[in-house]
């Protein structure tokens, strides 16, 4: 799953990116309210933390604005300040949940997830399927005919981000940008090494193949 954290606080940020891609995710960071924004109105995320207290804009400022604009996407308020009147705000202001500081990562993980399982259950996304192929992005199990396939963090990236856009061609950038962060080529086989394994363990064994090259466009999956 793919994150935006809205933090301030620069060495918070990094840490909680890190334990968030330990956890097989991928997370953007904004210090101030307005790149948050910015980068939240882009759009393309799973769930939102957002600091509630930041500089130039306020966390709850940003989450208010974003529903009004119809966004729903999950969003959950860090705060030092955990009155109930507090988070009474933080929930009237647009907040799907509230956590307060000092938080456990393994508490604050859970709550994503349960904010993404809550809002995708009435999308029907918290599962793709391509052929006989299944992925869940909750349980983080991938099924082939019934059979479970072991991937790596990154790998498990991948092929989420490939089937979220079955029958679309995914190009190097968008897999540069989406799985590996980058916002740049680094010039390395980075991707061919990472598709080259990950098709031979959705496919050996398999009688159909789902990942497919488009030369000089990128991949496809589709049955």
């Amino acid at each position: 799953m793919k994150f935006l954290i809205i933090e301030d606080d620069v060495e918070a940020a990094k840490y909680l990116r890190h334990a968030l891609d330990e956890a097989g995710h991928v997370a953007d960071l904004a210090h101030n309210g307005i790149d948050g924004f910015a980068l939240a109105d882009h759009g393309g995320y799973d769930a939102l933390v957002v600091d509630r207290m930041m500089p130039k804009r306020d966390g709850l400022s940003v989450v208010a604005e974003l529903r009004e604009n119809g966004d729903n996407t999950p969003v959950l308020i860090l705060s030092a300040l955990g009155e109930v009147d507090d988070r009474v705000t933080g929930l009237r202001a647009g907040g799907d949940d509230y956590l307060t500081k000092p938080y456990a990562f393994s508490e604050l993980l859970a709550r994503l997830e349960a904010l993404v399982r809550r809002g995708s259950a009435s999308e029907n996304q918290s599962q793709y399927q391509v052929g006989d192929l299944v992925l869940d992005r909750l349980s983080r199990e991938v099924k082939r005919a019934d059979q479970t396939i072991l991937l790596q963090p990154r790998e498990f990236r991948l092929l989420e981000y490939l089937m979220r856009n079955a029958g679309q061609v995914v190009t190097r950038t968008m897999l540069l940008e989406h799985v590996w962060d980058y916002h740049f080529d680094p010039q390395t086989n980075v991707i061919d090494v990472h598709i080259s394994r990950l098709r031979s363990k959705i496919e050996r064994g398999f009688d159909k193949p789902l990942l497919h090259t488009i030369r000089g466009a990128g991949y496809v999956m589709r049955a």
